[in-house]
């Protein structure tokens, strides 16, 4: 059993025909669907938690220096199906950052390059556990 420190989990919940619920330990919910409308999907939320893993890691190492005038990450990947399955592919994060024309703009900005490279190799726990493979075990109560 994990540690109360480390453990994280959700608790989700089946709240209409392809469609769920999601709840954190804080409280905090939000639905999904099969991508059949507007709800996010099993894919969609993926990719928001790899580009927001992302963004926030640079926020708090940038937002030490200044605050960003824009912010906007956009990721992206090729939905396939070959011998091992569905999954995706080709993820790429595409970030816009803008930081103000002043000394602490400046400073930002220089630690940007720092920021983003510090994130994808140590910092965010989504794309690191995509890109090492981290098993997945699936329990009948």
């Amino acid at each position: 059993m994990a540690d109360d420190d480390t453990e994280r989990s959700v608790e989700i919940e089946r709240i209409g025909l392809h469609k769920f619920r999601a709840t954190n330990k804080r409280g905090g919910t939000l639905t999904f669907g099969d991508g059949g409308d507007a709800d996010f999907s099993p894919v969609d939320l993926l990719l928001t938690a790899i580009a927001g893993c992302t963004a926030l890691d640079i926020e708090y190492i940038t937002g030490k220096r200044a605050d960003p005038l824009a912010f906007q990450v956009r990721p992206r990947a090729d939905k396939i199906r070959d011998d091992d399955g569905n999954h995706l592919t080709n993820i790429v994060l595409r970030l816009g950052v803008e930081f103000p024309a002043s000394e602490a703009g400046d400073a930002a900005r220089e630690v940007l390059p720092s920021a983003v490279q510090r994130s994808h190799d140590r910092l965010c726990t989504v794309s690191r556990t995509v890109e090492l493979g981290t098993p997945v075990t699936v329990e009948l109560d």
